[in-house]
């Protein structure tokens, strides 16, 4: 694809993958000629020393309440790990499954999907381990690898649009993803991969080997440890291989002419299934619906497993890359005292062709557990991460209400590295009537950013429009000779260690349970001076803090499927780094301290379930402040004051009835500064201070609700055929402190079919057909952090899978 000449990753990639795709579809076409060979099958026994038994397959559960082995109660309901059908009266109770995961560890499949299949009966709760829906006393959601390929996600971004709580800040178009949860910055940095921090790509997270997507809201370092992740915490749980075969390839179409392939192929081996392989390659290039730009993306993941009496293990390769041509920036603004002007068409795109980004990550997780006792296990993870980044991209600044704008070029080579580690052990038992889970971990993260080796070069600053945008024509600006990511010096270096505690205690048979607990953290985090000057490599700033974060938690269910829950949480961050484009850029922050309450309650069905929360989570406020005359006189960044949300999320879930799934909720915010410090309207020479206590948090929209729906048409009219649906919406959100300056609200709404049949192997053929933003609206999507984005254009995604 177009770019940079010598300054773009070469298609070797491509090749190679469109090879071992070539090679896997030539091994599923013999698998199909052989079942529909005339031959009969041969059958091989077992070793008769241990009968194999299948493994029972992960079921759709009707509810989330999990059964207690010492007391039956009616009606019976499923566990949240992988357990057979209860048998209908009449039939043969089914065997029980190979070496399940017992309660206390966690590889294996996830908790078995709600009635719909679109979301979890239960997810990841950090080192608490796997927890049923109505047993955890967090706001948490885990949505399923279905929802993500029956909606077409092609990023975790796609599959948080289906959670009220959690906005995306950034175009899609850009260089990475960011969120917003309960109104507060959650970046792709601070997504975990089973459970491990710093390993999964630093911008943008492909999903073609991931099996859940779990968000749990509030902070969460007691639960996770390391960073203290205000607004919540999302998990990425990768596929395992099942005990029936795999054999999946997708074929993609999007936007303007992008077309992709993905193969999913997964198998068991052993006598006892016990070795599982699950391989996932992704490719797509072309044109997007944003004008001019276009993506060029390869993902490969390798997940393996091994699964015996009391010892499991797991290990996980991952590398991705991605190469887009005029991507948005994430850094536009406005200067101060204009309104904010209409959106430009949602398609515009104001970047140049000879802009670039590149990136390239790779990294490998692993984890053992091994069971002590038949509800004791031991356990540890740890994994490596690299990921590195050349850009080339332009920012603009809008100056006037008419849309006449500042562009500037701007370059940011950079590498990260990560690491991550953890130990721990997970034990229930009881003393008397009071049972126990018992939790002790350790962990120890380390983030390294290489970065800002260089004096900026001279690159163009030129007038545009957002409504007729100015755009540079190819050859205008040199780029054979800009810094690379490769061999950069380091800039910041984090490390974080913690030791937590935890014990669940519970009564009346888990009527009531009391979680007690917390961590100890210790946050270093470092930054050094990186510019070619004789001062390069010595040490800039230095913060190291530590302290005891305390968490409590409780659940009581005066019924059996209703649960009423209450937490306190609170959680040590490192501070802040101001950005290049302020006055004190780079300049790292000290860590800082934030603190969540909670209650809420969860209520489930059957066959659909509901929760609401009310919570107030206090952080100390970082912002981005314009002077009156910006961009002559620089912006300033600065932790400034505290922001304390207060909200109410409401959540649904499941299958009402027969046909017709649901998920979405609606989660209101009253966002308020306080105990700010006063701003500066004028300049540093001429100062005048305002007050902004009380004002409204910018960035964070009093209202938002998403909702989305599928519907299968009956047998009768078209049966296969399914009708598919989401509305989208978000209230006005501020864009200063001043409370000055916003964007209004919006709404979007996407529609789709979605057709399975039976093709001639017996196997399913799945038809999709998507549209996002059906009418093309075109809005501000986001004003957070001090930038503005524009909302995505009206955008095509159809793809059909084939199983064999």
């Amino acid at each position: 694809m177009s770019g940079a000449a010598g300054n773009r990753p070469n298609a070797g990639a491509s090749r190679r993958f469109i090879l071992l795709a070539g090679t896997m579809l030539s091994v599923g076409s013999a698998e199909i000629a052989l079942a529909q060979s005339q031959l009969p099958p041969v059958q091989i026994a077992p070793p008769a020393t241990r009968p194999a038994v299948p493994a029972a397959q992960p079921q759709v559960a009707r509810s989330a309440a999990p059964v207690r082995a010492t007391r039956v109660r009616q009606p019976v309901r499923r566990a949240v790990f992988p357990v057979a059908a209860a048998p209908q009266r009449g039939q043969v109770s089914p065997p029980p499954a190979v070496n399940p995961t017992p309660p206390t560890g966690t590889i294996g499949q996830p908790p078995v999907p709600y009635a719909g299949g679109q979301v979890g009966t239960g997810a990841r709760v950090g080192m608490l381990g796997n927890r049923s829906f109505l047993d955890t006393p967090y706001n948490l959601t885990g949505l399923t690898a279905k929802l993500m390929a029956d909606q077409q996600a092609l990023s975790v971004a796609d599959v948080v649009l289906n959670d009220s709580s959690v906005r995306n800040d950034v175009s899609p178009f850009s260089d990475r993803d960011s969120y917003f949860i309960r109104g507060f910055s959650v970046t792709n940095l601070d997504t975990a991969f089973d459970g491990l921090f710093y390993l999964t790509n630093a911008r943008r997270s492909f999903i073609e080997g991931i099996e859940r997507v779990e968000i749990l809201k509030g902070p969460s370092s007691f639960l996770n440890g390391g960073e203290g992740r205000i607004g919540g915490t999302i998990n990425l749980v990768p596929k395992r291989a099942t005990d029936d075969p795999i054999n999946r390839v997708t074929t993609s179409y999007i936007g303007k002419g992008q077309f992709g392939a993905h193969v999913d192929i997964g198998r068991r081996f052993g006598a006892f299934n016990e070795w599982g392989v699950r391989f996932n390659g992704a490719y797509r290039d072309g044109s997007t619906a944003l004008d001019k730009n276009k993506v060029e993306a390869s993902n490969l993941t390798l997940g393996l497993d091994y699964r015996g009496d009391r010892f499991r293990a797991s290990l996980d390769l991952a590398h991705s890359t991605q190469n887009t041509t005029a991507p948005t920036s994430i850094f536009n603004g406005i200067v101060r005292g204009i309104d904010i002007p209409k959106a430009p068409k949602a398609s515009l795109n104001t970047a140049s062709s000879l802009e670039y980004l590149d990136n390239r990550y790779s990294m490998v997780a692993a984890r053992v557990e091994y069971d002590l006792l038949p509800n004791t296990t031991i356990y540890a993870a740890g994994g490596l991460s690299r990921y590195n980044e050349e850009y080339l991209s332009s920012f603009y600044s809008i100056t006037n209400s008419a849309g006449t704008a500042t562009n500037t070029l701007a370059i940011a080579p950079l590498e990260l590295q990560g690491f991550s580690g953890e130990v721990g052990l997970r034990s229930q038992f009881e003393t008397g009537f009071i049972s126990h889970r018992i939790n002790v971990s350790a962990s120890h993260a380390n983030n390294k950013n290489f970065s800002r080796g260089y004096f900026p070069p001279a690159l163009p600053s030129f007038q545009t429009n957002i409504y007729a945008p100015v755009h540079l024509p190819a050859g205008s600006v040199f780029t054979a000779g800009l810094p690379r990511s490769a061999g950069q010096p380091l800039f910041t270096e984090l490390h974080a260690k913690s030791i937590a505690v935890s014990d669940t205690l519970s009564v009346l048979d888990d009527r009531i349970q009391l979680t007690l607990g917390g961590r100890y953290q210790e946050l270093d985090l470092q930054s050094y001076n990186t510019r070619p000057t004789p001062t390069k490599g010595w040490l800039a700033s230095e913060y190291e803090k530590s302290r005891f974060s305390p968490a409590v938690g409780v659940v009581v269910k005066p019924l059996e499927n209703l649960s009423i829950y209450a937490n306190y949480i609170e959680a040590l961050q490192s501070g802040p780094s101001a950005p290049t484009s302020v006055v004190n850029a780079n300049q790292v922050f000290a860590p800082i301290v934030s603190k969540q309450k909670e209650v809420g309650a969860k209520y489930d069905l059957g066959t659909i379930a509901v929760s609401a929360s009310l919570f107030e989570i206090e952080q100390p406020s970082a912002l981005t402040t314009f002077p009156a005359n910006f961009p002559t006189e620089p912006a300033t960044f600065s932790v400034n004051g505290m922001q304390r949300n207060r909200g109410i999320e409401l959540a649904v879930f499941g299958e009402p009835v027969q046909g017709l799934r649901l998920v979405g909720g609606i989660t209101f915010i009253d966002a308020e500064l306080v105990k700010a410090t006063d701003v500066n309207l004028r300049t540093t020479a001429n100062p005048y201070f305002v007050n902004v206590n009380g004002n409204t948090a910018p960035g964070v929209p009093t209202t938002a609700f998403n909702l989305y729906g599928e519907y299968d048409l009956p047998p009768w009219l078209l049966p296969g055929l399914t009708v598919t649906g989401r509305i989208l919406y978000t209230s006005s959100q501020y864009y200063d402190q001043l409370n000055t300056q916003k964007i209004p609200d919006w709404v979007r709404v996407d529609a789709g079919l979605r057709y399975v049949t039976t093709g001639l192997n017996g196997k399913p053929i799945t038809l999709r057909a998507n549209v996002d933003n059906i009418f093309n609206e075109s809005y501000w999507a986001t004003a957070s952090r001090g930038y503005l984005s524009v909302g995505a254009p009206r955008t095509f995604r159809l793809s059909s899978t084939i199983e064999f």
